[in-house]
């Protein structure tokens, strides 16, 4: 099991969920996750550190 923080962008917004791309590799695949999983604050362009099975807004 990999259990290192991955790094995502948000991509765009669409309904109840939200679009991210891999922001630590090269890819273009889009992960798409509802919004309730994420932190409420986040804005297109964010950057989210996924770690431990939860999202977090990166500084």
């Amino acid at each position: 099991m990999n259990l290192e923080a991955v790094t995502y962008l948000v991509d765009s917004f669409n309904g109840d969920y939200v679009n991210l791309k891999r922001a630590d590799i090269e890819s273009d695949d889009l992960k798409l996750v509802a919004r309730a999983l994420l932190p409420p604050e986040i804005r297109e362009g964010s950057r989210l550190k996924y770690e431990m099975m939860s999202y977090s807004l990166e500084d």
